[in-house]
């Protein structure tokens, strides 16, 4: 051998040794964690023994720029790829709140859930070419799928559209792969089988990890997948010479080598030609079982588990090692025991650093117990025992603490003392700085948040142009769009017609198919390349044509981007833009308000209910100048109706969660929002005649709701009040009676019973009739108002 190879084989040689202490140490960490959750220092745990050094040959090609959407067996890869310490990964175990230990949830999410910031608190998109990026995990299984989507789909765009060759932070002309890693038994789920369709079609670089173990938790993988194995199944998808598709590679998940060669030469072909990639790991061991929570050895047969201490990954390397004169016998072992000594010195480091504030906190609350018994006022018997009983716990929580401390206010609410006092000041303390801890950044804060974009008013001429609906929305996003190359618009029948409704008539021939585009029949990725899209710094607008149709979109929506904000702690942001129309029109899969369930399943999102297509423009002027996720229900019957042309289209604001006044009144306060509003209104000159005086309400916004309690300032001049939308009964009606009564105080104003009018149970039936006797109408208002009245 020259001294170039010689060098050379010994740079392999240092990398195959440092591969093989990673793969020792991520399993020494599960071990590890197991007792600890075993234990009781830990809640759950789920870990990635037997994935070792499969996701240690992969992750030797996931280069900076681009972004790992994964499942949470992904420890090694997170160790391997720099995302994590092993330190950090047993800090989320003990779920520490403190942001510097557990960087990636701070604590809201179990262990190996990972996450790195996309954006800084002052609204900027950090440079995602330099970090190795990952969105943060979920647990329902094949979550991920849909947002990989997305996240590939993005580098098509950074590829392909000369308008983002200038947004050098985002992308390095779209090289970037979406890494998604997903348990065999996972791709059964409808998530998994549409993402691959759509990647197929799309040919996005996308490369999917499958990680079969043969089981998905106690059921084995004939009762799973199509002729036991999803590779196999998935064989009329493979990419031919005259057809789009993708790539499908079969891998042993103990064969280091193999895995490095074929990684190595799939994944560069990804890179460069964009065609997704589908890697089967086959025979994959899971040495501790599926998590905590069971053994294997009860499903498992005798057969299955000896193969499955044969074929360890980390003991086919290790033979492989020796095998081929890498290492001796000696060096292997000292390798074993430093990766025995670093695991067990990180969970150590963990540890401490969370149980040291809650042990402060003892000793804080011990020393003003210690003040209330010198004082002598209080039940010093009982205060000196419940101090004791907290200080033998050797373990505490900040539980234990909060609940000790209430047990001794509680017993001494009605007796009044200096130390009682310091101890309810400290209790306060304690409070606010958990609930900063646990029940914060729901929504985003400072230049990120869309509460604080300034208001615009629109401006019209003198004499201001009349126009459709769909044209308000039709020239704005023409403006629009020439004016923020970041902004996309897609989903079914957006691209060509322009969508059913014609917002965006023409728009895809003047602006091109890559801004304007139309997708296939299938919601859920719709809302995942949105997601994707979003999390890499552009605007996308994603269209569901109807909002009964939501349903298909709700769980990535939900599980997701809703809950983004505040599982990462404020570190990840995902501006997405979900546009539909609803409320009236004709038939129960046309005609949808299910508003109740939308405010319930996407908290963390702002939702806009606009009653014309004036105020829209204006709400999403407010939501792309913010970074937040935001869903918008225009009004389906709406698109006809005669509006005036504001002269700024693309620089009026609507500011998120202020009612308007439409109608003045001193009688009664009406709250409603979108198309019911005009049936309201045609109801009020029927009560006008009576002498009926309505203040007519526009929430405009159910979330955020009523910011500034103006409904209450309404409610205390008319002491009456009727919420009316066209949910079902206990949907969005009670959740604005609940805000105003409940949170605004509305109840000491009141003269007379509030109410609520809203739909039948049932979805509205087909026909000008079905319509009238399903939904609220004028007349049924009318009785309702008159019966308040006369209360």
């Amino acid at each position: 051998m020259n001294m170039d190879s010689r060098l050379s084989f010994e740079e392999f040689r240092k990398e195959v040794l440092n591969d093989y202490r990673l793969a020792c140490e991520s399993r020494e960490v599960s071990l590890l964690a197991r007792k600890e959750v075993l234990t009781g220092k830990a809640k759950f745990g789920i870990f990635g023994d037997g994935k070792e050094v499969a996701q240690i040959a992969m992750a030797k090609y996931f280069l900076p720029g681009d972004f790992r959407s994964g499942y949470y067996r992904d420890q090694t890869f997170a160790f391997a790829s720099g995302i994590s310490t092993i330190e950090q990964f047993f800090s989320q175990l003990y779920a520490d709140p403190d942001p510097e230990n557990d960087p990636f949830s701070a604590g809201r999410q179990m262990n190996s859930h990972f996450a790195t910031p996309n954006i800084t608190e002052d609204g900027n998109w950090r440079d995602l070419t330099k970090i190795k990026n990952t969105a943060s995990d979920m647990a329902p299984t094949a979550a991920q799928m849909p947002r990989s989507l997305g996240l590939a789909f993005a580098s098509k765009l950074f590829r392909e559209v000369e308008d983002l060759k200038s947004f050098t932070h985002l992308s390095h002309n779209g090289n970037e792969i979406c890494f998604a890693t997903i348990g065999d038994a996972a791709t059964s789920e409808g998530h998994f089988w549409e993402t691959m369709n759509a990647a197929g079609v799309l040919q996005v670089p996308l490369a999917v990890f499958v990680w079969d173990d043969g089981y998905g938790i106690s059921v084995p993988r004939k009762y799973q997948t199509t002729k036991g194995s999803i590779s196999a199944a998935m064989e009329g998808f493979r990419k031919t010479e005259d057809s789009n598709g993708f790539d499908i590679y079969n891998v042993k998940g103990w064969d280091y080598a193999g895995m490095c060669e074929v990684f190595e030469n799939g994944l560069r072909k990804v890179r460069e030609t964009h065609v997704p990639a589908l890697f089967h790991v086959e025979e994959i061991t899971q040495p501790q079982g599926h998590s905590t929570s069971g053994s294997h050895e009860r499903y498992k047969s005798k057969d299955r588990l000896a193969w499955e201490k044969e074929f360890d990954c980390n003991l086919k390397m290790r033979q492989w090692i020796l095998e081929n004169a890498l290492s001796d016998e000696a060096t292997l072992q000292e390798i074993e025991l430093t990766a025995k000594a670093t695991a067990t010195a990180a969970r150590k480091s963990a540890w401490e650093k969370y149980i040291a504030p809650i042990r402060q906190q003892v000793k804080t609350l011990a020393a003003h117990g210690q003040a209330i018994v010198e004082e002598g006022i209080a039940d010093t018997g009982m205060v000196q025992q419940a101090i004791q009983q907290l200080k033998a716990n050797r373990e505490p929580q900040r539980r234990d603490v909060l609940k000790t401390a209430a047990g001794i206010l509680f017993r001494h609410k009605k007796t009044q003392s200096p130390a009682l006092q310091a101890l309810q000041q400290y209790y306060d303390q304690l409070q606010q700085q958990e609930r900063e801890s646990y029940s914060s950044h729901l929504y985003a804060t400072g230049a990120n948040s869309a509460l604080n974009v300034p208001e615009v008013p629109a401006v019209y001429a003198d004499t201001p142009q009349m126009v459709n609906g769909y044209e308000v929305l039709n020239k704005y996003f023409d403006q629009l769009f020439a004016e923020n190359p970041k902004v996309f618009a897609f989903g079914e029948d957006v691209g060509k017609i322009g969508d059913v409704n014609q917002g965006f008539a023409g728009l895809q021939q003047k602006h091109g198919k890559q801004r304007i585009f139309d997708t296939g029949i299938r919601e859920l990725t719709i809302m995942g390349q949105a997601i994707g899209m979003a999390f890499r710094g552009l605007k996308p607008i994603a269209e569901i044509q109807y909002i009964d149709y939501l349903l298909y979109g709700l769980e990535p929506l939900s599980d997701d981007v809703a809950s983004l904000q505040y599982r990462t702690r404020g570190i990840q942001a995902c501006p997405v833009i979900v546009r539909t129309r609803g409320h009236r029109l004709e038939g129960i899969w046309h005609s949808g308000s299910p508003m109740g369930m939308i405010i319930h399943s996407l908290r963390g999102m702002h939702i806009c209910v606009p009653r014309n297509m004036v105020q829209a423009a204006g709400m999403y002027n407010t939501l792309l100048s913010a970074n937040e996720p935001a869903l918008m229900v225009e009004s389906l019957n709406g698109y006809r109706l005669k509006e005036k042309l504001p002269q700024n289209l693309t620089e009026f604001t609507v500011p998120l969660g202020i009612p308007e006044v439409l109608h003045a009144g001193t009688d009664i306060t009406l709250v409603s929002y979108g198309s019911t509003l005009r049936v309201v209104e045609e109801a009020m000159h029927t009560l006008e005649q009576m002498e009926i005086s309505c203040e007519l309400i526009d929430v405009q916004t159910l979330l955020p709701f009523d910011i500034h309690h103006s409904i209450l300032e309404s409610l205390k001049k008319t002491n009456r009040i009727l919420f009316i939308d066209e949910d079902v009964p206990g949907g969005g009606t009670a959740f604005m009676f609940q805000q105003v009564m409940e949170i605004q105080g509305g109840y000491r104003w009141l003269d007379v019973a509030p109410r609520t009018l809203s739909a039948q149970a049932h979805r509205p039936a087909y026909g000008s009739d079905g319509d009238y006797f399903s939904k609220p109408n004028a007349e049924d208002v009318v009785q309702v108002v008159m019966a308040m009245m006369e209360e």
